[in-house]
């Protein structure tokens, strides 16, 4: 039986659809700074060959990191069927949507939810080797994506230079706002290529910082298990949206 592999911390939803569908799940964890362990995966390709797919975000989530190109090297040399869910690569990229053509085993996933803010529509598309791409198609439904979903898709790609300027204007708050944080006394953030910015608290209890934020009318995401205990996750807003979460980290 195949075996999906998923690397967490990141999108849990992998290994959720793997469980409901009946597919064994293995989980190899990342790193301490939430790099992908392709030893580990390498180990894993060389004991056991069943075949495989290995889904990985790039930017990863939570963390919003990326995958080097030496890693993704690596990994497509491998018995896998690779897997890049890129719903934040306009955020940070590069895309290697144009390396499908070269590897049979490369499939790229995009979506509108995240640079087109389309989240609630849920539409998205993949781009993946003919052959693949035929089997699919078999088993897809005729009713998969909806009318409204398609007409706001059509829109934005008609004036995608809007959402690529609003997409331009959330990258530069997002710097301002790593460089900022990187100066708070509570909190370690990690580098980002997505839309947030994954923090570490320091110094400070969990509930106290939660009470101090939402007192202040922020609220962010909270991580409590595993890995990802004592983290929190800022998602980049507007510069007036920004500046409040700074203020109220200011005054913590």
């Amino acid at each position: 039986m195949c075996e999906i592999l998923s690397c967490p911390p990141t999108f849990g939803m992998y290994t959720f659809y793997g469980a409901t569908d009946g597919i064994p799940v293995r989980e190899i964890p990342r790193n301490a700074e939430f790099g992908v362990d392709v030893d580990a995966i390498t180990a894993v390709c060389e004991a056991d060959g069943r075949p495989r797919i290995l889904f990985l975000a790039a930017p990863n989530n939570p963390d919003g990191g990326p995958l080097p190109d030496d890693h993704l090297a690596r990994l497509l040399a491998l018995p896998l069927l690779v897997v890049l869910d890129e719903a934040y690569v306009e955020f940070g990229g590069p895309s290697r949507a144009a390396q499908v053509a070269q590897h049979d085993n490369l499939v790229v996933l995009r979506t509108f939810s995240k640079w087109a803010g389309l989240a609630g529509m849920r539409i998205g598309y993949g781009i993946c080797p003919p052959r693949l791409a035929e089997l699919l198609l078999k088993l897809k439904s005729p009713y998969n994506v909806n009318g409204p979903a398609q007409a706001a898709a059509l829109a934005t790609l008609l004036n995608a230079q809007t959402a690529l300027d609003r997409v331009a204007a959330i990258v530069a708050e997002r710097e301002r706002m790593g460089k900022a944080l990187a100066a708070s006394a509570h909190l370690v953030a990690y580098p980002s290529q997505a839309n947030y910015h994954l923090c570490r608290l320091q110094g400070v209890d969990a509930d106290r910082f939660r009470a101090h934020m939402e007192a202040h009318g922020i609220l962010l995401r909270y991580f409590g298990e595993g890995r990802l205990q004592g983290h929190v996750r800022i998602t980049v807003g507007t510069p007036a949206q920004n500046d409040a979460v700074l203020a109220a980290l200011e005054s913590l």
